[in-house]
């Protein structure tokens, strides 16, 4: 079960750092529903890494990170396909 945990939040570091990185360089828009998805999901992961290692502040920021992408998800007209 640790090594699960621990993919899970280098996956989520990849999505979201890489996703960041695409974005400051001009090649991913923050309205895309790649940019999003992928903080959503990585986000996500990051709560699960986090409670499992007890970072509860760490936690809490991850679940506002993920409730921020989602309202941007459920903004239809503002995400971008």
């Amino acid at each position: 079960m640790t090594v699960l945990i621990e993919i899970l939040g280098w996956i989520a570091s990849i999505l979201i750092v890489g996703s960041y990185a695409l974005n400051i360089t001009g090649r991913l828009s923050a309205k895309s529903k790649t940019y999003v998805t992928a903080n959503i999901i990585g986000g996500i992961f990051f709560v699960i890494n986090t409670y499992y290692h007890q970072a509860y502040p760490s936690m809490l920021v991850n679940v506002i990170w993920v409730i921020i992408a989602l309202v941007m998800l459920l903004k239809k007209k503002e995400v971008q396909n």
